[in-house]
């Protein structure tokens, strides 16, 4: 039985993994998508994460594939009351507007593109996806407020904040009885750890702010697959892996493939489990593009490493 966790104060209690849907749509045509959002949820799974600007990136894409693709799974198996939505605003300029940002007038249009292409009535957990320093957060709070109170989003969190900002965004909603983020997504992993560790961390914890990690595999270098930079020719996602492919990286893989060793447990569900055991951190986040590789993701939700496992591990990404 999987145990859920509060996420921070916002009131959702979430599997100890979070699907990316960063794939949907991208390295996933939608009856794979559907394959792994199907195994996700017989596994246990509850939140799926997504962000109105996925797959902008890719040629004759313009974003929203991935919500479209989830859209139609909702709707198709009936699942919405099975599972959190969490999506993002703030990176795609919505339709008839001129710029991104999270100006009040951006964040009204763009959830409802978003609900209409989840084709759903509200959204569980609602990011901003990265700071918007243009925009006063007085007026951003408010706006995500009205959501909340409209009954259209539950909660609101943020995305790529520094710690600075993230507080100053909590004093902003508690001097005007605003809604708070109560949630993080910080990009961590056992070698990206320097901007979250930390003041961040810190004050997550003391905020009781839920903290849901993306890039948890390291853009795959954490599977082990690319042991050298000719692994990483020709890959989708070969580009990101360049700066992992050293030293510092690979004795973190030799630390890995050694608590292999003595757990049973592959790399993946390895890497997961050591952010799952971080203080103060809810839920890592991963994707999958077939029901193999989902099914091995959701085996970290009950893999728990000892003490001096999580310390060799940190020994070894140190930075």
């Amino acid at each position: 039985m999987v145990v859920k966790r509060a996420l921070g104060s916002s009131g959702l209690d979430v599997a100890p993994l979070v699907l990316g849907g960063n794939v949907f749509g991208w390295t996933a045509d939608q009856p794979t998508s559907f394959a792994v959002l199907d195994a996700f949820v017989a596994g246990g799974g509850t939140m799926i994460d997504t962000a109105d600007v996925y797959s902008q990136w890719i040629p004759g894409n313009s974003g929203g594939e991935s919500e479209t693709v989830i859209g139609h799974w909702l709707k198709q198996r009936g699942r919405r009351d099975d599972v959190q939505i969490a999506t993002k605003v703030g990176m795609l300029v919505p339709e008839g507007l001129e710029e991104n940002g999270l100006s009040p007038r951006n964040i009204a249009v763009a959830v409802e593109a978003s609900l209409r292409r989840l084709q759903t009535d509200y959204i569980d957990l609602y990011f901003a996806h990265r700071d918007d320093a243009d925009t006063p957060f007085e007026e951003t709070l408010a706006a995500f407020d009205g959501l909340i109170k409209a009954g259209k989003v539950r909660a609101i969190a943020a995305s790529n904040y520094t710690a600075d900002r993230l507080a100053e965004a909590l004093a902003v909603s508690d001097a005007n009885g605003l809604a708070r983020y109560t949630a993080l997504q910080p990009w961590y992993n056992l070698l990206d750890r320097k901007d979250f560790e930390g003041p961040l961390q810190q004050l997550c914890i003391a905020e009781n702010i839920g903290v849901v990690p993306y890039f948890g595999l390291a853009s795959g270098f954490l599977t082990g697959k690319y042991r050298n930079p000719a692994d990483a020719e020709g890959k989708a996602r070969g580009y990101r892996v360049k700066d992992y492919v050293n030293d510092r990286g690979f004795a973190v893989l030799a630390a890995m493939d050694a608590i292999a060793g003595e757990t049973g447990a592959s790399l993946p569900q390895i890497a997961l489990a050591w952010i799952a055991a971080q203080p103060g951190l809810t839920a890592p986040i991963a994707s999958a593009t077939s029901v193999a590789q989902v099914e091995e993701l959701l085996g970290a939700m009950s893999l728990a490493l000892s003490p001096d496992q999580v310390a060799r591990l940190d020994a070894a990404g140190a930075e």
